[in-house]
């Protein structure tokens, strides 16, 4: 009877033990003592059967939320955050279990008005920031991550009610940027713009993405998918256009690699249908029907060499439709324009004979070369009408407006108009001092 009754005390006597080690590891975090809180909490759990406590667990998350907190002790032990996190993964776990027939309220009243998870969340922000700083950039991204993870888990648990955390992604893919790591920089940015965050100082965001997925033939669907949700969400944005450029040339320089005219032609008609509001897919079209048309590499024109330069024509024609005064379109029909003329005049070499028939149709085809020489100048009239006003004017357009008074002096001296050829000759002298 004696010996049952010393087993009992035993253990009764080991249960008290068991408090007290846990109340001594709190009574040591509230005197400042981490450390030894920490050594204290940590036998306190060694022992298996200790694991299985919710509340063990808790004073775990408090301890090593404080040391992750405490500038000195964080060098220490850099990982306190992370296993603090861990430890009240492992509470909320244990107490749910243990009152799934309860008002789970009891969590939120346990978490002291949520200090711990958010000391965590705070101090893995704060490590990212000061790895950041020290241009620790590797480092920095894990601290961010661990900050989504710790604001993840506060969300899965009602703690907060907002899922997404602006800031810390934003961070998260500026680190991972920094640290060379693209596709994870992607990963988060990504989620910013599905976001549709629209604060002015996040538009880069997109442009970042829309280059991003451009660079990488295979994802163009993506880098089509963010120029329309950057589109969205910033409407007023001009830069747009060119982004769409990026995106459609490098599906178009895709084919044009190929080699295959025919394919190379079928995309831009499937980009134009895409795009049809956008006047330089029809322009670039219309340069590649007539640089195919004048293609004379295999030694002779394409067959359809006609057709294709009509084509082009008509092309040109509807990217004026959409921009008039768009004058790479109007210069480049002049030059058509101009170099059929000459081409018809040259055609006059294959008529040998000196018969009054063969005579006339020399007449005849020089004739027809100059009226078509004369549906040229307006082209290039127009140009000087639209740049020639202006002041300081880009590389691309003053080299425009050069051609246009190149031409036009090559027209009035071949017609002997010698007023017009001297005055396009003092404007082409004057284009760099004028519009530079």
């Amino acid at each position: 009877m004696k010996s049952i009754f010393l087993a009992l005390l035993f253990a009764i006597t080991g249960l008290g033990l068991n408090a007290q080690s846990l109340e001594k590891a709190t009574d040591l975090l509230s005197k400042s003592k981490k450390v030894d809180a920490k050594a204290e909490i940590d036998k306190y759990l060694a022992i298996d059967k200790h694991q299985k406590e919710p509340d063990a667990w808790y004073d775990k998350c408090k301890i090593y939320a404080a040391i992750g907190e405490d500038s000195v002790l964080k060098q220490q032990y850099p990982d306190a955050l992370a296993q603090s996190l861990e430890a009240l993964k492992k509470y909320t776990e244990l107490d749910e279990v243990k009152n799934k027939e309860k008002d789970k309220q009891f969590i939120s009243l346990k978490l002291d008005n949520y200090k711990p998870i958010n000391a965590i969340y705070a101090g893995f922000f704060q490590a990212g920031a000061a790895n950041y700083n020290s241009g620790k950039y590797s480092e920095s991204l894990e601290d961010f991550k661990n900050t989504l993870n710790a604001r993840d888990f506060m969300f899965s648990k009602g703690w907060v009610t907002v899922k997404f955390d602006t800031i810390s992604t934003l961070y998260a893919g500026i680190t991972a940027e920094k640290a060379k790591k693209r596709d994870e920089a992607a990963s988060y940015y990504s989620q910013l713009a599905d976001a549709k965050v629209n604060d002015p100082r996040y538009i880069d965001i997109y442009k970042w993405l829309i280059n991003y997925y451009t660079d990488d033939e295979s994802d163009e669907a993506d880098a089509k998918k963010y120029l329309k949700l950057a589109r969205e969400v910033y409407p007023n944005e001009k830069s747009w256009g060119d982004f769409e450029l990026g995106i459609y040339d490098a599906e178009i320089d895709a084919y044009r690699k190929k080699g295959n005219k025919d394919s190379l032609f079928a995309e831009y008609l499937h980009v134009i249908g895409e795009e049809p509001n956008n006047y330089i897919f029809t322009y670039n079209y219309g340069v590649e029907l007539y640089n195919y048309a004048v293609d004379t590499t295999t030694g002779k024109l394409p067959a359809n060499s006609d057709s294709l330069i009509g084509k082009a024509k008509e092309e040109l024609n509807k990217s004026l439709q959409l921009k008039p005064d768009y004058v790479q379109a109007i210069l480049l029909l002049g030059k058509i324009t101009y170099n059929q003329s000459v081409d018809l005049r040259a055609s006059t070499k294959n008529i040998k004979g000196q018969t009054p028939a063969d005579k006339q149709k020399r007449i005849d085809i020089r004739n027809a070369s100059s009226k078509i020489l004369d549906e040229s100048i307006p082209y290039f009239e127009k140009v000087d009408q639209i740049l020639g006003p202006m002041g300081k004017l880009k590389q691309e357009d003053r080299m425009a407006l050069k051609d246009a008074y190149d031409f036009l002096i090559n027209i009035y001296d071949a017609k002997n108009v010698k007023d017009k050829s001297l005055l396009y000759t003092n404007k082409y002298n004057d284009v760099d001092k004028v519009h530079d």
